[in-house]
């Protein structure tokens, strides 16, 4: 039976950050799951996800936030780069992806990098071993961008939400979306969900 996992999500989304976890879990339990990242770009400089929200993340998952990012906190932040270099990698490697994903992360939400500008991505680039073309940190959104931003409004039509982070679970001829806030605390917890999904 052939597995699939959707994954939409904005990197520079602390509930998207607190929703990594649960992708790598089941990479982790399901190898052969082919999995499919989508970053919606909703980030784009004019506003931020802000304390509160990230204050809400902290009490229900285990993810840990650097004190460099909780002191801009506030400020707008700009996913326009890391969708372009995803969008690329997605296309181009998708191997890499879900490691190329949780390294942006790490950078992000721990390290403090605000992830601007190619400067930025210099270490996760030579960490993740990826050599992507200049046209990936521009400061608008890359033709692959944009692919992954139309597909994601067809599979929100079909979900019925325009919520993310969100996770699409299709086995065969079966799509469950899964409620990934009951595992946020728990990852292993949802790779039981899905072996009674798949029984």
């Amino acid at each position: 039976m052939s597995l699939e996992l959707f994954f939409i999500y904005d990197s520079h989304c602390p509930w998207s950050y607190a929703t990594t976890p649960l992708v790598n879990a089941l990479r982790d339990s399901y190898p052969k799951m082919d999995i499919k990242l989508l970053h919606c770009a909703h980030y784009n400089g004019s506003d931020s996800a802000g304390q509160e929200q990230i204050n809400a993340v902290k009490e229900h998952s285990s993810v840990k936030f650097g004190k460099e990012h909780l002191r801009f906190a506030n400020s707008a932040k700009n996913a326009t780069i890391a969708a372009n270099l995803l969008g690329w990698v997605q296309a181009k490697q998708p191997a890499k992806a879900l490691d190329t994903l949780v390294a942006i992360q790490q950078s992000h939400f721990v390290d403090g990098n605000p992830l601007g500008c190619k400067n930025d991505f210099s270490e996760i680039v030579e960490q993740c071993k990826l050599s992507p073309p200049n046209k990936v940190f521009k400061e608008e959104l890359s033709n692959d961008a944009q692919y992954v931003v139309s597909d994601i409004e067809e599979m929100q039509d079909f979900m019925g939400t325009t919520a993310f982070p969100a996770m699409l679970l299709i086995t065969g001829e079966k799509a469950v979306l899964l409620n990934h806030q009951l595992y946020l605390d728990n990852p292993q917890a949802i790779v039981e969900a899905v072996a009674l999904e798949l029984k």
